[in-house]
């Protein structure tokens, strides 16, 4: 397991058409999840939950995406619907992240919102530690009211992001990162 200051500076985001199997063992996805729930949360009222697409279950939230997109981009040509109907079988795992605030006189909505996602960067994290590729992806399906009711987000709910995890097909290459000059100040 790499040192936490290495695990943090090696970190990139592998595309999912990237990524192949295998994914997490049962194990290994019990602690990326502990991990997940092991975030910054003022209050302890646990303002996230975890949707777990593995197996067939990916190839049926593409079916849900697919009867949506069909149905609101009639003009839509085979291949589009086709990278909908895949768009969660290239990576073995997908974790979504739902974000549910609720009322709360101490801790505000927004805050509970960033809590949900800080999970998302410590089941990045925890996959990465654990050997694996991960990206944070939202994409329309995370903001579509009818998908999210499809795949049981309620309707005062938002998701936080999809996760994809697997194995990289190939070393990840980094991106240009803002030098701190451009980012800091000091007050």
């Amino acid at each position: 397991m790499p040192d936490a200051l290495d695990l943090l500076k090696t970190r990139r985001s592998i595309k999912p058409f990237e990524m192949s199997g295998p994914g997490p063992t049962d194990a290994e996805l019990d602690t990326i999840l502990n991990i997940g729930a092991r975030t910054p949360d003022h209050g302890k009222i646990v303002p996230w939950r975890f949707i777990v697409f593995e197996g067939d279950a990916r190839k049926k939230a593409g079916e849900i995406f697919t009867k949506v997109f069909r149905a609101k981009n009639v003009t839509a040509t085979a291949d589009q619907i086709q990278k909908e109907q895949n768009r969660f079988t290239d990576a073995p795992l997908v974790i979504a992240v739902v974000s549910r605030t609720s009322q709360h006189p101490k801790v505000p909505a927004w805050e509970q919102e960033l809590s949900a996602g800080a999970s998302c960067m410590n089941i990045v994290h925890a996959a990465h530690a654990l050997g694996y590729a991960a990206n944070w992806l939202t994409g329309w399906m995370a903001f579509d009211r009818d998908v999210l009711t499809a795949l049981g987000v309620k309707a005062d709910e938002k998701l936080a992001g999809f996760i994809h995890i697997g194995k990289a097909d190939k070393p990840p290459e980094d991106r240009p990162r803002p030098l701190l000059g451009d980012i800091v100040t000091r007050f």
